[in-house]
């Protein structure tokens, strides 16, 4: 199969970069980058969280933050909901787009929210239908997709034994999600078959972490099955505090940068990307993680 010509990306930098920052970030500058995102071209911004802020602190501004951003016609804003709890003030914020989340890892999914994965599926039903009531699309993440840091390697039959019922529940869209960064191109490319045997091409999307230098060429790949949906994070903000060692998401600036190598459009100004991920990162106090962004601010000095 051709490659695609036009990749979507969704920048999940504000919500899943910014959530285990230890140093809270302030409503205001969290606003200043998703203006500064959509400025540069991104469709679709994943905004914040719903979830206790005991649990997350850095979340505890949500419905703050989805009044304070200036939406931009055409761009998707999307919120995480874990459960029934968060459905309603996430549906008073006006989102375009609900995202829930399990894995495709018995022991992830106790670690991370406390029951096991068909728990999870229970949870997420009343969301699911709660927010199609409302008009809003579902797109439903598999964490672990490729590995865990406490079960080892996934299989592919794993991926599908989670995503076969989060379609059979309504979910719209999924995420396939190597949370780790544990993935190779070859097992990528077998769980993304599985989660293609339930859901339409355009409505699966790859979610990599770099952990292993292995999410660029995961996102290839995932090209070569057609696969035209994948998640980054500005600057390469994010990562697991479930998974010791692993680093934050694959950075929006470098994937867009091998997306305009091999001409797939994108429709994102990188100078005004790598913008965005200097506000950020001088924000938290620390230099962008993108190797594509350091190039260009160093060239810029020189």
């Amino acid at each position: 199969m051709a490659l695609p010509s036009h990749v979507t990306i969704l920048d999940v930098g504000p919500r899943d970069g910014l959530q285990n920052e230890k140093e809270s970030v302030s409503t205001e500058h969290k606003a200043q980058l998703v203006s500064m995102l959509q400025d540069a071209g991104l469709k679709e911004i994943e905004v914040t969280s719903f979830v206790s802020p005991r649990w997350v602190p850095q979340m505890g501004d949500n419905a703050a933050l989805m009044a304070a951003i200036e939406r931009k016609p055409g761009v998707r804003y999307s919120v995480l909901v874990p459960n029934t709890k968060g459905l309603e003030p996430a549906l008073a914020s006006r989102p375009d787009e609900i995202l829930v989340f399990t894995a495709a890892s018995e022991a992830f999914t106790q670690k991370n929210i406390n029951c096991s994965i068909a728990e999870s599926l229970e949870r997420f039903a009343p969301v699911i239908e709660g927010a199609h009531a409302a008009g809003l699309k579902v797109r439903a993440a598999v964490s672990c997709a490729l590995g865990c840091p406490y079960e080892g390697e996934i299989t592919a039959d794993q991926v599908e034994a989670v995503v076969k019922p989060l379609r059979e529940l309504g979910v719209d869209a999924i995420d396939i999600a190597d949370t780790i960064g544990i993935g190779t191109p070859r097992r990528v490319q077998a769980a993304m078959e599985r989660a293609l045997k339930h859901f339409p091409l355009a409505e699966v999307s790859g979610h990599f972490h770099d952990t292993y230098g292995q999410a660029l060429t995961n996102i290839y790949a995932s090209l070569e099955l057609g696969v035209h949906g994948f998640h980054a994070s500005v600057s390469g903000l994010g990562g697991c505090p479930y998974a010791k060692g692993a680093t934050g998401n694959v950075a929006t600036e470098d994937v867009v940068f091998m997306l305009d190598g091999l001409g797939i459009s994108t429709g994102i100004d990188l100078d005004k990307l790598v913008d965005a991920g200097a506000f950020i990162s001088n924000v938290l106090g620390r230099p962008p993680v993108s190797r594509v962004a350091r190039a260009v601010l160093a060239k810029r000095a020189g």
